[in-house]
């Protein structure tokens, strides 16, 4: 095939409808039958891909070939407050032949806590923390969509809030936003889809490019009518005119520092945490923290040096365990060897499984995290098959989860359940291929 036509193919995985996207994608396959590793020796694994049902440049069916071809032998969908992509994520990695997890990234309410009115792992507010709902059952994802529609709904109502807030600060440039006319259409709300204030932070790129392009009175703007502090490499980025990832790097940029200009707290988008928990539980869903950690220097450059859990690490795992919580997710780039070190620890102290994903929502990101290919991380594999096997027996029969009464009971230590969710999902692989 000439190389225009697969490009068109390629292309075509961010078509309109899902069809189109998954055809596209098993034509991909039949010309590349073979996937690369990429020097990953077949391990990379990656939990935490956000596609175009939250905020990425990637369909779940683009964002399977992404991952494939990026040599990962796992890869799992995480959207904020939507499992809209998650059948076609199913579907992408049965027809690339790529193992895949399914789950969903909410926000929870910490309020009657002792955490209430602290910085935990929130850059924007207090109180307020990033979960991850791991290792959704199949049959579990229309109760998991019920659970979300009322939080984008009342998310969808803050967010029209925050756009007022932010045509404010705009129209003294003749910038008008309007949430229906510019932001509702870079999204995939209407197919179950979230809106976050990255698809807010989106639309006033698109407007400022549009206005001034790269160069210094884009930067000037950001500084003097906005406000914005810009790093040397980010204003390096932002006055280049063949930058092709301009829009997200402008994002990212205003992610990192505009956002609390017009930020309006989340309140009743956000459910308990010991609510979250409990639903997780009798729907054979691994709930995890995401370990966020105090930060210097940010490595995707859209959070600025902040201190965030370290100081109550202890107390806050030991509070999560007793919440309902079963495990913890982190990444390995983005904290130092002793932060990991004494994650890894709370977590084998406490029995919460560990659970790794880069977050990929720009296309300058990676799918593969080579910081995981140090043995110290080599856990972090068997976890991921770990995921793949809980979600296809718990997608059987929900006693048949990892954290399921019958499970823990049969096999009360982690470890052990760990190596069996793993083989079961390495004996599954196996059998698809011969």
């Amino acid at each position: 095939m000439p190389p225009q036509d697969e490009a068109a193919l390629i292309a075509q995985l961010n078509a309109p409808i899902a069809p189109e996207r998954l055809s596209a994608l098993a034509s991909l396959i039949a010309l590349h039958p073979a996937a690369p590793t990429n020097g990953g020796a077949g391990r990379d694994v990656n939990n935490h891909i956000h596609t175009t049902y939250s905020f990425s440049p990637y369909s779940p069916a683009k964002a399977v070939w992404m991952a494939r071809q990026a040599g990962l032998a796992t890869a799992g969908i995480m959207d904020h407050d939507s499992v809209g992509g998650a059948r076609e994520f199913i579907e992408a990695g049965r027809i690339a032949r790529l193992p895949v997890t399914v789950g969903a990234e909410v926000r929870v309410s910490l309020a009657g806590t002792p955490f209430e009115g602290r910085r935990i792992n929130n850059p924007d507010q207090s109180s307020v923390a990033y979960v991850a709902l791991h290792g959704i059952p199949h049959s579990r994802l229309d109760a998991v969509d019920e659970f979300l529609k009322p939080i984008r709904a009342s998310r969808a109502l803050r967010n029209r809030a925050m756009t007022s807030r932010l045509a404010a600060l705009l129209a003294p440039a003749g910038l008008t936003l309007d949430y229906d006319a510019d932001i509702v259409p870079l999204s995939l709300w209407s197919e179950g889809g979230e809106i976050t204030e990255r698809h807010i932070l989106d639309a006033v790129a698109k407007k400022l490019l549009a206005k001034f392009g790269p160069g210094t009175a884009l930067t000037g703007f950001m500084r003097d009518a906005l406000g914005m502090e810009i790093s040397a490499k980010i204003e390096a980025m932002l006055h280049d005119p063949a930058n092709p990832h301009i829009e997200y790097d402008l994002l990212g940029a205003m992610k990192g520092t505009l956002v609390e200009k017009f930020y309006i707290p989340a309140t009743d988008e956000c459910p308990n945490i010991r609510d979250l928990a409990t639903f997780a539980n009798t729907n054979g869903i691994i709930a995890a923290y995401a370990y966020l950690g105090d930060v210097t220097d940010s490595v995707t450059g859209d959070k600025k040096a902040q201190q965030f859990e370290d100081s109550f690490l202890d107390e806050l795992f030991a509070s999560l365990a007793a919440f309902g919580f079963h495990a913890v997710t982190y990444m390995p780039s983005r904290n130092t060897r002793a932060q990991m070190e004494r994650v890894m620890a709370l977590c084998e102290k406490l029995g919460l499984f560990q659970i790794s994903g880069e977050d990929i929502n720009q296309p300058r990101q990676k799918f593969v995290c080579e910081a995981m290919r140090d043995p110290f991380f080599a856990k972090l594999h068997d976890a991921a098959w770990s995921l793949i096997g809980h979600e296809k027996l718990a997608t059987a029969n929900l006693a048949d989860g990892m954290f399921s009464p019958k499970t823990i009971s049969t096999m009360p230590a982690l470890e052990t359940r760990v190596a069996y969710f793993r083989d079961a999902a390495l004996g599954m692989k196996a059998s698809t291929q011969h």
